[in-house]
């Protein structure tokens, strides 16, 4: 790995959890919009072979494998970053998980997994990054991924809705705390996407039937376009812009078509 620093004008942005279907989609997009970009996620072969088509990229994409769950490999993958950017001007988390089971089938480890992966990732990558955009010039922006979950009722969503509902309300308390800095934070909360994450489910035609049926929009959700609202958030042209949930969910969270 190259520490030398990296004299860019371009936008620098951190994507964690880029390996996954939405991820890897932000990646691409900002990449495709001239940002310099730290892609990073837990396992290095995943990583490399999901972002292998970006290769026209290598000047402006860095690879880098940490565990965002564990919060000292965050704040030594953070010194390693910004001895070689020196800031940050955007973040993004899609690291998390799915857990649907009802909340007596789960188990303390499953919960405790849940929370790790979704929850504790958003907070052990909130602290660093606020703590370096509020010493430089313009602050940034960061985009956590909530769920539809967080704020409809659906079953069998207990410890995910737990999750999720607490990055939600972290996010907009540290809205709230660092927007005199200028550092904008926004959330995404999705419906039923085809990733990776969601194979189990749409795989199975019943399940997929019934998902559809429930998003107003006739249809699950493809991975571009939550990309493209998390892209959306982290644009200058948006700096008017924080303490939001935008819900990319076909409908789910406020419509229902009979």
């Amino acid at each position: 790995m190259n520490h030398s620093h990296t004299n860019t004008k371009r936008p620098v942005a951190l994507v964690v959890g880029a390996s996954g279907g939405i991820g890897s989609c932000v990646v691409r997009s900002l990449l495709s919009k001239g940002w310099d970009v730290i892609a990073a996620a837990r396992h290095l072969e995943k990583l490399e072979s999901t972002l292998s088509p970006l290769k026209e990229y290598s000047t402006q994409l860095k690879i880098y494998t940490f565990d965002a769950s564990c919060s000292e490999e965050v704040s030594l993958f953070f010194d390693s970053m910004t001895i070689q950017f020196g800031r940050l001007d955007g973040m993004v988390n899609c690291a998390g998980s799915l857990l649907l089971k009802p909340a007596h089938l789960i188990s303390d480890e499953e919960f405790e997994e849940t929370l790790s992966l979704n929850l504790k990732t958003a907070f052990y990558l909130l602290r660093p990054a606020v703590r370096l955009m509020m010493k430089q010039p313009g602050g940034g922006s960061l985009v956590f991924c909530s769920s539809v979950a967080a704020n409809r009722g659906l079953s069998n969503h207990e410890a995910i809705a737990a999750a999720k509902a607490g990055i939600e309300g972290m996010a907009l308390a540290a809205a709230s705390t660092y927007a005199p800095y200028g550092i904008r934070i926004n959330c995404v909360a999705p419906g039923l996407v085809s990733t990776g994450l969601t194979e189990k489910l749409t795989a199975s035609p019943t399940v997929l039937e019934k998902s559809v049926a429930m998003h107003a929009l006739g249809r699950i959700g493809d991975p571009m376009e939550v990309a493209s609202a998390i892209t959306w958030f982290l644009d200058p042209l948006q700096s008017w812009i924080t303490g939001q949930v935008i819900g990319v969910d076909g409908g789910l969270a406020k419509i229902q078509v009979r």
